[in-house]
């Protein structure tokens, strides 16, 4: 018998509703519970404490609900807290980390420049993927980029990408790394500053493969049946709502063009 409860997917916000929405598509018959805790969004400026204690709540809100398993959709929130997570609850719990592997085994001599929040980049989980996989890399923080994309701002954030570029010469980069999952919603904006020869990578694919394995391998995946997507936020559901299925929408619209990008 497969496990028809929920999986519980959480964020600082609505950016991990694209990483949500790579999970719908590999997990069609699963049912989701996505939180957004926007009342208390950033993370990324937060304290680690601070993010903690927002993570602990999240939890037992999901505890709650009966959650089969519990996917964290954001890279501060995973570094700060995943490991914490997995000692102290028995459930599945999956985390997202910046692709910086992928990138670093396509890079050809170039540079990989790493957009994330300031706390992920300072954290002991990113250090130690750059000691792994950091050759080249340039860790890039983008302090108010996260907001940006929570009030749908996106040409505001392009402005913002083309002043972070521009000390660099994008001939000579051969990847940018995605390393907050709020960043996705980016990606058309990306297509339109970057040149070709630019990859863009996003751990959103790769986080929810590992959910369907983790699933699978213990018998916990829903196989038959209709899936469906609930959404709740901390903050006010009248606004958050509407932007959280608007977005839905539009991340399964970047999935697509992330899709042909990749068999470029």
């Amino acid at each position: 018998m497969a496990d028809e409860r929920l999986i519980g997917v959480f964020d600082s916000g609505v950016g991990g509703i694209g990483t949500l929405a790579e999970m719908t598509r590999l997990m069609p018959h699963e049912r989701f519970l996505f939180y957004g805790d926007t009342a208390h969004a950033p993370y990324g400026t937060k304290s680690r404490d601070e993010v903690l204690g927002y993570v602990r709540e999240i939890m037992a809100h999901m505890l709650a609900r009966d959650v089969k398993a519990v996917a964290i959709a954001c890279n501060t929130a995973t570094s700060v807290a995943a490991a914490e997570l997995r000692a102290a609850y028995d459930l599945p719990i999956i985390g997202i980390e910046p692709a910086l592997k992928p990138a670093h085994e396509m890079r050809h001599g170039g540079s990989i420049l790493v957009l994330a929040t300031p706390m992920t980049l300072r954290l002991d989980k990113f250090q130690r993927l750059m000691g792994q996989y950091g050759e080249g890399a340039v860790p890039l923080p983008c302090p108010g980029l996260m907001e940006l994309v929570e009030r749908e701002a996106f040409e505001q954030a392009k402005r913002y990408l083309i002043e972070h570029f521009s000390p660099y010469d994008m001939s000579r980069v051969d990847a940018v790394v995605l390393g907050c999952t709020h960043y996705v919603f980016l990606r058309p904006v990306l297509a339109e500053i970057l040149p070709d020869t630019v990859r863009v990578l996003d751990g959103n694919l790769g986080t929810a493969r590992q959910l369907r394995r983790v699933l699978e391998s213990r018998g916990m995946l829903r196989e038959a049946g209709e899936g469906s997507v609930t959404f709740e936020t901390s903050g006010d559901p009248e606004t958050v709502l509407p932007q959280m299925n608007r977005l839905m929408r539009r991340a399964r619209e970047i999935m697509e063009y992330a899709e042909s990008n990749m068999t470029k």
